[in-house]
């Protein structure tokens, strides 16, 4: 048992919040040069989107990999002896090509992508992204460092088993030096939980490398030139680009130069988080990724104080962050939800039992300034303390008209189509599924501040899609909370037809002149009571993660699918799904398997019942490879619809075809997740699927 920081959940949500804040401040401007940058923007001293015309809190490679590709070390039991071979397979179920997570620019341009058709093919990690296998300009990228934070988060005050894991992360994609600059980075963050001292962190990352690697001697030049140039860090930089420069390595983006950067950037901080994020974006060149790293190295080593020091770096992010992968319901997250899973990986390494805030609520608001996504409509939403000291959001509410009703509310889907849509046209789609379903119950635990002048009426609310894909307000009766009293409220989500959630929170509508309630927790739990087909508009259909190569609604078809090679799967639901039934009609063209899959963790993990062309049902488990769990003779007839169900309880799992239970079964190595349609080479429709309670 390894004894962990006592603020370590705190530091690690600074983390997570220096790598959120540090991708979306350099993003715009990715991969302009020096000049480029300080022609149009100037020195980037604040967020900049606005200046070109784009989003802030956007979809991204460095986000997204980050908090996907960590969760090996969930899916394979927090095992410190995890292998390259296992991340591997980690990436092969959470990526979908050319839709999730990567830059897919293709084999031999896109280290990563490479890397993926290499596993794809059948090559495993770490030959996978060896210098054997695609040539040392492809196996040195950037990429080996971009993903390591999550690694390094994990092994707080251990930064050789930071530097060990992040090479074993790395080498999935990348060899050679890039592995290096992983190392490197990897143990100075996770060194900084326990070491402030920039100059004793750099040490600790070399030492993780030969002595004879091309970052050795860089990082050794580097400091030389920040001691001779103190804080003129355009000499600095001037000196980087000169003799560690772009111009010296091949490739779209290579690690020696924005790694230089990036100690280019702690070195002349000055442990400031505001200058060490304007001197590595300013100097331009892979701006998001170096910028990401290093305020994530920045929010270890200083913590949430450092980072709040000087200008609101958090506001406008208010802890929101998107990660699409084909783990459906985790599309649209928070920086508490991802620190909170890094925290529990953290101490399972540790072999110390872990203690969630608030008994675990999805919204608990426990560390300063956490908000979680929530926005105010007629109020303002504030992460404060109430008369206890306990940590709450605090949302501030002032009587304008008699009936007036201010909502504090927080996105559990895609909050509009032109969210949707505009995504999709930028490379990096926000695929997901609501985390929310009908059926679920709702907790909210509320406190009307004393301050208030008269009592409220309070409602938990859900702002859900409407036949136009506009926003409509659903709310459970409201209850009367008076000044200085806590409530806890309760609601089954309702059934809307098919339409999709989008947001929940808490309504407050008073008599009086205004005053503060104090939201402690909001969580929900339980299967979901939902039915899924054609509705009007088009959220109904984008709630679903397309992992198959076509996917549409044609004709009298809400759901066709067709894969062409392997299997492909369209995913809708959460991973905390356990107990439930899944029931669909499938409607098999030209397949060679065809049904419903349950507790789907991915594209590789899951339960399914199939039907398939050599005249077998079966039910499968999907694991590290397909294992068949139990078979009969049942015919696949073309253009034929067969009903289909498959139950998940505890460790039993039943299919049933038309009516006629048909296959049992009893496995554990699967305990929950979301649903799926499932196709292998072919062609299905499916006009209706539901879930309901097992």
């Amino acid at each position: 048992m390894t004894q962990l920081p006592v603020d370590y959940e705190e530091r690690v949500y600074a983390g997570v919040l220096g790598k959120l804040i540090g991708v979306y401040l350099g993003r715009p401007f990715e991969g302009w040069s020096n000049e480029a940058i300080e022609k149009r923007l100037g020195v980037i001293d604040y967020y900049v989107h606005d200046k070109l015309g784009v989003r802030l809190i956007v979809t991204d490679d460095d986000i997204s990999g980050t908090f996907t590709f960590i969760r090996a070390l969930e899916d394979y039991g927090c095992d410190p002896a995890l292998t390259p071979k296992q991340i591997g397979q980690t990436w092969l179920n959470y990526l979908i090509e050319k839709r999730t997570i990567l830059w897919w620019g293709g084999l031999g341009n896109s280290t990563e992508h490479t890397a993926y058709m290499r596993l794809a093919n059948g090559i495993d990690a770490p030959a996978s992204g060896s210098i054997a296998m695609n040539g040392q300009v492809v196996a040195e990228q950037i990429g080996a460092q971009i993903f390591i934070d999550g690694w390094a988060m994990v092994s707080p005050g251990d930064p050789e088993r930071a530097a060990d894991l992040a090479r074993r992360a790395a080498s999935v994609s990348h060899d050679g030096v890039a592995i290096h600059g992983a190392q490197v980075l990897a143990a100075m963050e996770a060194a900084a939980f326990v070491e402030s001292d920039t100059d004793k962190l750099l040490d600790i990352g070399v030492a993780q490398i030969p002595e004879s690697s091309l970052l050795t001697r860089m990082i050794g030049d580097i400091r030389d030139w920040h001691a001779k140039h103190g804080d003129d860090w355009r000499a600095t930089f001037a000196a980087i680009k000169a003799n560690y420069g772009y111009d010296k390595y091949g490739g779209n983006c290579h690690m020696v130069p924005n790694h230089g950067l990036i100690v280019h950037g702690l070195l002349h901080g000055n442990d400031d988080f505001g200058r060490a994020l304007k001197i590595v974006n300013t100097s331009g060149w892979d701006t998001d990724c170096n910028s990401g790293n290093l305020g994530c190295l920045l929010g270890i080593q200083h913590g949430l104080a450092g980072m709040d020091a000087n200008l609101d770096w958090r506001g406008p992010v208010a802890d929101i962050c998107y990660l699409p992968s084909a783990d459906s319901g985790g599309g649209v997250s928070d920086a508490v939800t991802q620190a909170a899973r890094i925290t529990r990986l953290g101490h399972g390494l540790a072999g110390v039992p872990y203690a969630a805030p608030k008994n675990g609520a999805r919204y608990h608001f426990s560390h300063p300034g956490a908000v979680q996504g929530f926005t105010g409509h007629d109020c303002v939403v504030q992460n404060r303390a109430n008369a206890s000291g306990e940590r709450c959001l605090a949302v501030h509410f002032n009587r304008t008209e008699p009936g007036a009703t201010a909502r504090a509310t927080t996105a559990v889907f895609v909050d509009s189509l032109a969210t949707a849509q505009y995504f999709e046209r930028k490379g990096y789609s926000l695929m997901a599924s609501p985390s929310l379903s009908p059926g679920q119950t709702i907790t909210a635990a509320v406190e009307l501040a004393k301050t208030a002048d008269e009592a409220a009426d309070v409602s938990i609310c859900i702002r859900a899609f409407d036949a136009d894909d506009q926003l409509m307000t659903l709310r459970n009766p409201a209850r009367t909370v008076a000044p200085g009293d806590r409530e806890t409220l309760t609601w089954q989500a309702p059934n809307v037809g098919g339409y999709p959630f989008a947001a929940v929170g808490v309504e407050v509508v008073s008599a009086g002149s205004g005053g503060t309630l104090y939201l402690h927790s909001l969580d929900w739990q339980g299967a979901p009571e939902v039915t899924l087909t054609r509705v009007r508009g088009t959220m109904w259909h984008r709630a679903w993660v397309n992992g198959v190569d076509q996917y549409g609604h044609y004709y009298g078809e809400p759901f066709r699918l067709v894969q062409n090679r392997g299997t492909g799967l369209l995913l809708h639901g959460t991973r905390d799904w356990t107990d439930y039934r899944v029931r669909a009609d499938v409607t098999p063209h030209l397949v060679r398997r065809a049904g419903v899959a349950a507790r789907v963790q991915g594209m590789k993990r899951y339960y399914a019942l199939v039907l398939a062309a050599d005249g077998k049902a079966r039910l499968v488990r999907e694991l590290d490879g397909t294992a068949v769990l139990a078979e009969c003779d049942h015919d696949l007839a073309l253009y034929q619809t067969y009903n289909l169900a498959l139950t998940v309880r505890g460790e039993t799992i039943v299919g049933v075809i038309d009516g006629v239970p048909r296959l049992e079964a009893h496995d554990s190595a699967l305990q929950s997740g979301g649903i799926a349609l499932l196709v292998d080479e072919g062609r299905t429709a499916t006009q209706t699927v539901s879930v309901e309670a097992a």
